[in-house]
């Protein structure tokens, strides 16, 4: 009974952390990766054993580091001042609290406010807050690839054998 209840909650957070990766509200590779652990705990580690799962902690760590480093990817591809950058990082975080318009909002303003307050070029702030959102566009891409590799990882390990 516990293990059905185990693979059940699992499978949910599993499905809300697919929701998670796109819509930045809930913690999606955690979710995730914590489903995951959930299910392979119901199955007592039989197919999925802790190395798969330490693989599978890195992967959701690398998610951290692509939504962190996304926008000042995209802001620093167009030029930007440190300031840019910085308005880039600080309104990327801030944007998280403005869901669902601050996600793509906060770079925006971030990076060009950092850069008007650099250089004083309009057009330049601009591009660079342009750039801040298309590196966000370009980390949830990315993100929806390692979740999707978790999942896949998972799966083939529990149904290769």
């Amino acid at each position: 009974m516990l293990s059905i209840a185990l693979i059940s909650l699992g499978t949910v957070c599993v499905l809300a952390g697919l929701i998670g990766v796109i819509l930045p509200f809930l913690p999606g590779s955690t979710l995730i990766l914590a489903g995951l652990v959930l299910i392979a705990w119901a199955e007592q580690f039989a197919y999925v054993g802790l190395g798969a799962l330490g693989v599978l902690v890195a992967l959701t760590l690398l998610t951290f580091v692509v939504d962190y480093v996304a926008s000042l990817l995209g802001a620093g591809r167009m030029g930007a001042s440190r300031a840019g950058l910085l308005g880039a990082a600080i309104g990327t975080f801030a944007g998280v609290f403005f869901f669902p318009v601050g996600l793509l909002l906060g770079p925006f303003v971030g990076a060009v406010v950092g850069e008007l307050l650099a250089r004083s070029d309009a057009l330049r702030a601009g591009k660079v807050g342009v750039g801040a959102v298309v590196g966000v566009l370009l980390g949830a891409v990315g993100n929806l690839l390692i979740a999707a590799g978790m999942i896949g990882i998972f799966l083939a390990l529990r149904f290769a054998g």
